[in-house]
């Protein structure tokens, strides 16, 4: 996930660890804490907000990338001032927050992650504020391209359905003999999720079979249940896959809950602090980390060069930008693996996937003073 010179991917990751998603709470900013009504900006400044979509570890690093931001592009002497906003999880939540910017005159940006690629009502109160002259991204997850691709300029985030392919080669390679397995995911609607399960599916191949996908809306205890019931009623299955970033924690609870260690291969997006520790203790055999910092950074650094109209910026970001796919900025992946014993090899991989051991990671993280990514 980077751009501009696009911050290297160590920074991103590393933010993204010092931070520590997916991807809800009630109103922390990047700059603060906000309340209900959110907070307009303070001096006279317009704002620049990205909302996400929970609250969540795999975030931390996002804000820490809209507050780098914030500093080194100097926004403060442009008027602007940069903010993260939380949602509860639910299109609802995100309704109402899009309601209230709607009411207030100092936004001039918004980033969106998308609880639900194609909720009509979200797209409407995003009509309402294109209609006001904000300029409208979308950051991490995506809105449905088909139908309302219109309503943002840019998607800033993973290639999701990239992603889901290598997290699928890894089960594949992890299980060359084959098998089934199940994938966990905090909203089955939202646009990474259809994304990413869909690539798990074509990068699994022929002799792993999907058995079921299973939605817990950002739930914790609820994820943790549908890993016991995917188990309970699945005989056949060896492989949990996690696609958001706290469903590994949540598989990795149940598996030693079970002591069923053996009998399952674990695979998941994110390197959340603990996914990071039980990774080093044998519980997950790879990770796709992903680039939230960069999401922060580079989506301020657009949505900024957007409202002053610095189309030198936006060209040096969207260089294609126009074109069929020229609105998506990919922050980039990494697969991630143990120290040692993994049958997982770069060459198994796309060329530009980064391939990582854990320990290469965490070092890639201690130099940033970052826990996860």
């Amino acid at each position: 996930m980077r751009i501009h010179r696009m911050l290297p991917l160590p920074i991103c990751v590393a933010a993204l660890g010092m931070l520590t998603a997916i991807g809800c709470g009630n109103g922390s900013s990047g700059n603060g804490s906000t309340g209900n009504p959110v907070a307009q900006g303070g001096d006279g400044q317009r704002r620049i907000i990205i909302l996400i979509n929970g609250d969540s570890p795999f975030w931390d690093a996002c804000r820490v990338g809209v507050k780098e931001a914030d500093a080194k592009l100097d926004l403060g002497k442009s008027g602007l001032q940069a903010v993260l906003e939380v949602n509860d999880g639910t299109p609802e939540g995100q309704i109402d927050k899009l309601k209230q910017f709607a009411s207030q005159s100092d936004i001039a940006a918004l980033g969106i992650s998308a609880c639900d690629a194609g909720n009509e009502a979200v797209a409407e109160e995003l009509r309402k504020l294109k209609a006001k002259g904000v300029h409208i991204v979308t950051i991490d997850s995506d809105i449905d391209r088909s139908r309302m691709r219109d309503l943002r300029v840019a998607f800033i985030g993973t290639d999701n359905l990239g992603g889901g392919r290598e997290l699928g080669k890894c089960a594949r390679n992890l299980r060359p003999d084959g098998g089934a397995y199940v994938t966990f995911v905090g909203r089955l609607g939202a646009q990474n999720a259809i994304d990413r399960i869909d690539g798990v599916r074509q990068g699994a191949g022929d002799k792993l079979k999907e058995l079921d996908k299973m939605g817990d809306d950002i739930d914790r205890e609820r994820a943790r249940k549908n890993v016991r019931d995917a188990i309970a009623n699945h005989p056949d299955l060896n492989t949990l896959v996690g696609i958001w970033s706290y469903n590994a924690p949540a598989i990795v609870d149940v598996v030693k809950e079970k002591d069923r260690r053996k009998d399952f291969t674990v695979v998941a997006f994110d390197a959340e602090p603990l996914a990071i520790n039980s990774m080093s203790e044998g519980q997950i055999d790879a990770m796709v980390v992903q680039n939230p910092f960069e999401m922060g950074y580079q989506g301020v650094r657009l949505m900024k060069a957007l409202v002053q109209k610095d189309q030198a910026t936006i060209k040096e970001i969207l260089p294609n930008l126009g074109k069929p796919e020229g609105d998506i900025y990919d922050t980039g992946i990494k697969v991630v693996v143990p120290d040692t014993g993994s049958p997982l090899k770069p060459e198994m991989f796309d060329k530009k996937t980064k391939f990582l051991k854990l320990s290469d990671l965490k070092e890639w993280l201690a130099k940033y003073n970052l826990t996860g990514s």
